[in-house]
C-alpha cells in the first residue's frame, strides 16, 4: 500500500503502480465473474472488466430492456449472457449490482447459489449494513467484499475509454477464504479505479446516502433552484439566470476545481469574484451545516434506508418517480437548461 498525506492525515491507498493490471489478472485468472444487473453500475463494470481481460459473464432477466441492452453491448446469450440464476451458478465471484430493492427481491436466488469459497461483491453497503431491514445475511463460508466507484457507471465507463480512472473505495465484510482483500483489490483495479481507499460497508453507505442527498444531488438542486428563482424574481431573463446559476459552474468553474482545487479556481477568477466568495462561503456553510447534521443522523438511524425500501417496494413506485422527475424536467430552470445546451458550439 502507498501512504498518502491527505491534508495532514495519512491514509493507506492502493494505486495501479503497486497493484498493476497484470497482477489483478493473475489474481483472478481462475475466477468467473458474474455481474448481476445491467442497469446503473453493471454495464460500466462488466465492460471494463471484459476489456481488461477478465473472465466475465452477465446475469439479467430475459426479455427485459436491460437484457436487450446487454446484447447490444456485445454480450452473447448462452455464452456470456445468462438469466440470473444460471449466472449465479456459473460465477465464482458474484457481483451483486442490482438496485437495493432488486437485491432484496433476488436475495433468495443468490443465496442458494453461494457455495463455499465463492465471493459476494457489492458496490454499495446498503444491503449488508441494513441487513435487519433487507434480510441479506450471507453464509459464513463465502467472502463478502465491496468496491464502490465514486461516480455513476456511465462515468466509470467513459473515463475508462478515455484512459483515466474513477476513484473507488473498497471494504472487506467477511474473509472466509483468506484472500478476500486480494480479490477485492484486483476487482477494483479491473473495473477501472484510479486508486482505491479502504472503508467499511457501514461507512460507505453512510457517506454515500449523505452525499447523494447532499452536495451530489439533493443540495445542489436546492441551491440551483434558490438562486435561479431569486434572479428571476428580480427581473433577470431565464437565459441569464440559468447561465449564471448552472452553466458557468458546470462548464467553466467546476473543471478548474477538478483540475487543481478550489483555491486554484479562486485564483483564476476576478478579484471581485474572489472577494465576494470569501465573504459569503462561511454564511452558506453556517446555514447548511445543521441540515447536513440532520441528514447524517437520519442516515445513521436507518430512516433514509427504510424510506427507500418502503417506496421502492410499492407497485406504483416507477409511476410516482416519473411524476417527481417530470417536475424537475419541466421546471422553467431545466427547460432553460435544455435550450442553453443546444446552443453550445459543440452541440450545433
Amino acid at each position: 500500500m502507498a501512504k498518502i498525506n491527505f491534508g495532514g492525515v495519512t491514509e493507506d491507498v492502493v494505486t495501479r503502480e503497486e497493484f498493476p493490471l497484470a497482477k489483478a489478472n493473475e489474481t483472478l485468472k481462475e475466477e468467473t465473474i458474474a455481474v448481476l444487473g445491467y442497469g446503473v453500475q453493471g454495464p460500466g463494470q462488466a465492460l471494463n472488466l471484459k476489456d481488461n481481460g477478465f473472465n466475465v459473464i452477465v446475469g439479467q432477466r430475459k426479455n427485459s430492456k436491460t437484457w436487450d441492452k446487454a446484447i447490444a453491448d456485445g454480450w452473447v446469450p448462452g455464452e456470456t449472457l445468462f438469466e440470473i440464476e444460471e449466472a449465479c451458478q456459473k460465477g465464482t465471484i458474484i457481483q451483486f449490482l442490482l438496485s437495493d430493492a432488486g437485491q432484496i427481491t433476488l436475495w433468495p436466488t443468490v443465496k442458494a447459489n453461494l457455495t463455499a469459497g465463492k465471493a459476494l461483491y457489492f458496490s454499495h453497503g446498503f444491503g449488508i449494513t441494513y441487513k435487519e431491514r433487507t434480510g441479506i445475511v450471507p453464509p459464513e463460508d463465502v467472502d463478502v467484499i465491496l468496491v464502490a466507484p465514486k461516480g455513476s457507471g456511465t462515468s466509470l465507463r467513459r473515463m475508462f475509454l478515455e484512459g483515466r480512472g474513477l476513484n473507488s473505495s473498497y471494504a472487506i465484510f467477511q474473509d472466509a477464504t483468506g484472500k478476500a482483500k486480494e480479490r477485492a483489490v484486483a476487482l477494483g483495479i479491473g473495473v477501472g479505479s484510479g486508486y482505491l481507499f479502504e472503508t467499511t460497508f457501514k461507512k460507505e453507505v453512510y457517506s454515500d446516502l449523505t452525499g447523494e442527498r447532499g452536495t451530489l444531488m439533493g443540495a445542489i438542486q436546492g441551491i440551483f433552484s434558490a438562486q435561479y428563482e431569486v434572479l428571476r424574481a428580480n427581473g433577470h431573463s431565464p437565459s441569464e439566470a440559468f447561465n449564471e446559476t448552472v452553466e458557468e459552474l458546470t462548464q467553466s468553474l467546476m473543471p478548474l476545481v477538478a483540475e487543481n482545487g478550489m483555491d486554484w479556481m479562486y485564483a483564476n477568477c476576478s478579484t471581485t469574484a474572489q472577494r465576494g466568495a470569501l465573504d459569503w462561503w462561511k454564511k452558506f456553510k453556517d446555514a447548511s451545516k445543521p441540515v447536513f447534521e440532520e441528514l447524517y443522523a437520519e442516515v445513521a438511524a436507518g430512516k433514509e434506508a427504510q424510506k427507500s425500501i418502503d417506496s421502492n417496494s410499492k407497485d406504483d413506485y416507477r409511476e410516482k418517480l416519473e411524476v417527481e422527475l417530470a417536475e424537475l424536467r419541466d421546471s422553467e430552470m431545466w427547460q432553460a437548461g435544455s435550450a442553453v445546451r443546444k446552443l453550445r458550439p459543440e452541440d450545433n
